[in-house]
């Protein structure tokens, strides 16, 4: 049974017991600051587990797109571990409980309706209370055994650390929903382990302290299942691993044919090539929906798998580029389930192939310091790189600990891990992926949401009305009573109802005043928590208290122009289509008071003709005064009807549409025009990068348009006057002259500098200090430039066969160092580039360069002669040594 049919099965059976069948959340849930990518299946149902909010269904099913890198060193080398994975899941919030999930999840395994799997290859586990038994799961194991008939001998009591969910909750925490589970196993025969199939948790109680007594039953039950997709698929299609199954298989051979070796499971090269499938699957997903390669949160889980994946071909011998071109291959086995990821193969592989070029640059940089670690070992003798020296090259060169094991090997030396996870460790640099972090706490606002529901947004409409308070967040607590007036920390107000614009979308949020009976409130921002709207500020008068009534006022002129900009973010998207193609998607975009920011997929700058087009695109648009209409409607309508959605951003059922003539139609919630012809102007003002394979626009609406056109013409005029040019179009031929000017006159002071300092060279040599037959010499000349002070260096190897220098000069402000070292010493130790550094460290500075001659800046020019003399103490500790 392929995979796309398992799916479609599963989901069809839970649609057939009531369930509503939900779409994958997306994979990197932006409004989730617990985890960085979802982790499992329950996370888009958060509100409803917690009761939170408006309660629309009480049941449902997903498949949702999971990563996780907690066992990333185990993805490739076991059967069932990887990042990126699809997981089953049927819920219940208050619906159904034990007895219909466990008799339905029997059904869809047994049934010849469906999956057909022997009733005698399955088994089963439930919870036991090690500490107190009558806290084990006796009604789950009743269920299985007297109801579903499942021998004693296939039933397996196992501890809060198997089968609880948290795993250990009752002993360990954390405080909140938690409840035991029952999981279901698969025994192939043979000498195959047995495998777990599913889990079902039973979210029955909420813990409260340390034990004992500290489950206390909810008052709604609710169930919680999983069933990974790739597991059932290989115990469907017969095969030992998931890497062997339908959709994995294809990625694997494809990864050996992009290096150059056969995929065979069981071969030495099979794990490699199950680590690149793995990963590039997972690549591909997180920047589609926008993660770029970085330092930070998501976006270094991203560099860093993509890094494993080049680094397992680089060890294959593939030491140029691959990884992109095996994207198409992810699209095609996964497109029937989400068909949105073939939309964006052009801009997925220009990302991954710039990540992939960076990083074998990396590899090339660093195999000159990875040359150095060896010989430091051979010299001390020993048998290993030191954790230290391993640790400098994975955290300061990029040489993933991965590289330095494997060319490390090839020298027969091993590498000291303890040492190298242990300064790993403290260096904080574990990623924290996919790990959960309370992601079932309730936080004071829920409260809130749990009361009075959600904040009635009126700010389509109106700019002002009248509201209750409902409630008060100081110092991240609820308080009845706000009367602090001039307050230090920012206070949110919560409103019933209201016409302030909460930040979503990239459009930033409102500000205006909050005024009752003797009080005002300034709102300086607003954001959104789910379907709460909160009035940041300060109190500026008088005493607030909840349920007390309020007028809320939007500044008006403020939101006057972040409609234009908004509306003109569409037109420039629609401009960008016009000209550059689709492939242009959206990346992101920020939108303020008459200034609009703009990311877009894009390899390559724009030209300046094309800038051009795309500013005539928008204001042409202006000119027409196309109506701009609004509308709500499901979302699978709005697609057919041709909206535009942003990838990877998260969608509800009803969406609002935002129409232009007949040119553009997109998914937006922020506020907008009635008429394009309201932007009134709108100049583009840049165009940059922002990340790989993104670009980034910037303009100006409204009347910032005007006054940039303004300035500029201010500027001009300002030109004319100083270079005397009576026209404007005179400029040009005046500075082309000028430059002329300054070109000759630096040639001649070029020629001079060289004389002066070869006026100077004899009497550096003759003052010079000798140290075993190497003239030392530094020398701090005046009004240098950084030129001058290479043409000392070439001066001086040119006279002096076995010499080192240091140089140091004040330039524009700031320092500018250069050593150099002649060729001969390099093999006895002496590096210009560790002399520059130390030196650098005397002013406030870094630098570094080649063995022979490197540079180095610095902001303390008064510490000059303190860098000399640091640098001079180096080179004699090592021509001494």
């Amino acid at each position: 049974m392929k995979t796309n049919e398992i799916r479609e099965k599963y989901l069809d059976f839970f649609a057939s017991k009531g369930c509503i069948r939900r779409p994958s959340d997306v994979l990197v849930p932006k409004d989730d600051p617990t985890v960085l990518f979802t982790p499992a299946g329950m996370n888009q149902f958060k509100e409803q587990f917690l009761g939170v909010g408006q309660l629309e269904f009480t049941k449902a099913t997903t498949c949702q797109k999971c990563l996780r890198t907690g066992d990333i060193s185990n993805v490739g080398v076991t059967a069932y571990h990887h990042t990126f994975f699809e997981m089953l899941g049927n819920f219940s919030f208050g619906d159904y409980f034990k007895r219909e999930a466990i008799h339905w999840a029997w059904e869809f395994l047994t049934s010849d309706k469906w999956m057909h799997l022997p009733a005698e290859k399955l088994s089963v586990s439930v919870y036991r209370d090690e500490n107190d038994d009558k806290n084990s799961d006796d009604e789950a194991y009743k269920i299985w055994h007297d109801e579903i008939g499942i021998p004693e001998s296939r039933i397996e009591w196992l501890g809060e650390h198997d089968n609880f969910w948290p795993a250990g909750a009752p002993t360990d925490g954390p405080d909140g929903v938690c409840g035991p589970c029952s999981e279901i196993f698969f025994h192939p025969g043979g000498n195959h382990k047995e495998v777990e199939i599913w889990n079902l948790v039973f979210t029955q109680y909420n813990r409260v302290g340390n034990p004992p007594n500290n489950l206390k039953p909810l008052p709604a039950k609710n169930i919680d299942t999983g069933m990974g997709l790739e597991r059932m698929a290989a115990v469907m299609q017969g095969v030992t691993s998931n890497f062997e199954i339908d959709t994995l298989r294809p990625l694997c051979e494809a990864a050996g044919n992009a290096v150059g070796v056969k995929y065979d499971f069981d071969s030495s090269e099979g794990r490699a090539l199950r680590r690149i499938a793995d990963h590039v699957r997972a690549v591909t997903f997180c920047v589609h929906e926008g993660v770029q390669p970085g330092n930070k949160e998501e976006s270094s889980v991203v560099r860093q798998l993509l890094r494993r994946a080049v680094l397992e071909g680089y060890l294959l011998g593939k030491n140029e580029t691959f990884l992109h071109t095996l994207v198409p291959a992810v699209v095609e086995v996964m497109k029937q389930p989400y068909p949105e990821i073939a939309e964006t193969v052009e801009t997925v592989q220009g990302v991954i192939e710039a990540e992939e070029s960076q990083f074998l640059e990396v590899v090339d940089r660093g195999l000159e310091k990875f040359d150095e670690c060896v010989e430091k070992a051979r010299a001390s003798g020993e048998s290993q790189i030191s954790g230290k020296d391993a640790f400098e090259l994975h955290t300061t060169h990029g040489f993933l600990i991965e590289i330095t094991q494997a060319m490390a090997a090839k020298h027969s030396l091993k590498v000291d891990l303890n040492s190298f996870e242990k300064l790993i460790d403290e260096f904080g640099e574990v990623s924290r992926g996919g790990k959960e972090y309370g992601v079932m706490a309730e936080g004071p606002l829920d409260a809130i949401r749990k009361t009075h529901g959600g904040t009635e947004f009126l700010g389509y409409k109106t700019i002002t009305t009248e509201a209750n308070i409902i409630g008060i967040l100081a110092e991240k607590q609820l308080v009845e009573t706000l009367e602090e007036v001039g307050h230090d920390d920012l206070v949110a107000v919560i409103l019933d109802r209201s016409p302030f614009y909460g930040e979503a979308g990239g459009q930033v949020g409102d500000t205006g005043q909050l005024k009752g009976d003797g009080f005002t409130f300034d709102v300086t921002d607003t954001q959104r928590y789910g379907d709460l709207i909160l009035h940041i500020g300060h109190l500026s008068e008088g005493r607030m208290e909840i349920n007390k009534p309020v007028q809320a006022n939007v500044v008006s002129d403020r939101r006057a122009g972040i409609r234009r900009a908004h509306s003109a973010t569409h037109l420039l998207h629609h401009a960008l289509h016009s000209v550059i193609g689709d492939q242009a998607t959206q990346r992101g975009s920020k939108v303020e008071d008459d200034v609009l920011r703009f990311d877009f997929a894009h390899r390559k700058a724009l030209a300046s003709d094309e800038v051009n087009q795309i500013e005539d695109v928008i204001n042409t648009r202006i000119a027409e005064g196309a109506v701009v209409e609004t509308s709500v409607m499901n979302i699978d309508d709005a697609r057919k009807a041709g909206a535009m959605a942003l990838f990877g951003e998260k969608y509800p059922d009803n969406v609002r549409v935002v129409k232009m003539g007949d040119f553009s139609t997109e998914l937006c919630g922020g506020t907008h025009l009635t008429n394009t012809g309201q932007v009134g102007l709108c100049r583009v003002i840049s165009e940059e990068p922002v990340a790989k394979g993104v670009r980034r626009i910037i303009a100006l609406t409204g009347p910032k348009a005007l006054e940039r056109v303004r300035h500029a013409e201010e500027l001009l005029g300002e030109l004319q006057r100083q270079l005397k040019t009576p026209q404007p179009d005179d400029l040009p031929k005046r500075i082309e002259s000028m430059q002329i000017e300054l070109r000759d006159l630096k040639k001649e002071l070029a020629k001079h500098s060289a004389r002066n300092v070869a006026g100077q060279i004899d009497e550096l040599v003759a003052q010079a200090e000798v140290v075993d037959g190497v003239h030392v010499i530094t020398h701090s000349p005046e009004n240098a430039t950084r030129e001058s002070l290479r043409e000392y260096v070439d001066q001086i190897r040119a006279k002096v066969p076995a010499a080192v220098i240091l140089l140091g000069a004040e330039v524009d402000g700031k320092v500018a160092l250069i050593a150099a070292v002649s060729k001969d010493l390099i093999s006895r130790g002496v590096k210009a580039g560790d002399c520059v550094k130390v030196a650098a460290r005397e002013v406030g500075g870094g630098g570094g360069g080649r063995p022979d001659m490197a540079e180095a800046g610095g902001k303390q020019p008064e510490n000059i002669p303190q860098a000399l003399q640091a640098g001079v103490e180096y080179f004699k500790s090592q021509l001494s040594g």
